[in-house]
């Protein structure tokens, strides 16, 4: 495959950043006509497409954000936002009742936290919950006992 030209990086740049073949083109510099073919074009050629994959790889690997600063932030939220506070009555005063800071914001972060640890996955290895069945005296069969 040959290299791109600079304007085809252009494209790609653009692409990435929008997601929008002929907005991309205009931006990218194409004079043609019909821009939303240029881009149509752009976008079937293999050489393009390695370069969006390879732009969006070194974008993503250029975060790396901390797992453990992603946890910490996720537990802080959570405890901040179920912690709770008084209620204050019209004039500022104490009631003597207290409620929750955020008990949505508590509950969506410690949401999200249960999917980054992967606490919500099921295993088909995990045994699911069978309904016990009651057995009462009265209904013994003499035969299979």
């Amino acid at each position: 495959m040959k290299n791109l030209t600079q304007q085809q990086k252009k494209f790609v740049s653009e692409y990435i950043k929008t997601l929008d073949g002929e907005l991309s083109a205009k931006k990218a510099g194409y004079k043609a006509k019909d821009l939303k073919e240029t881009a149509s074009m752009l976008l079937s050629r293999a050489d393009v497409i390695k370069e969006i994959n390879v732009q969006l790889k070194n974008q993503l690997c250029s975060l790396r954000v901390n797992k453990g600063y992603v946890i910490q932030k996720l537990l802080q939220i959570a405890e901040f936002s179920l912690e709770e506070e008084d209620i204050l009555d019209k004039e500022g005063g104490y009631t003597g009742k207290k409620k929750l800071r955020d008990t949505s914001a508590g509950l969506k972060a410690l949401e999200s936290l249960c999917k980054y640890l992967g606490f919500n996955v099921h295993r088909e290895d995990e045994e699911e919950y069978k309904q016990a069945k009651i057995i009462t005296i009265s209904n013994l069969d003499d035969r299979k006992i």
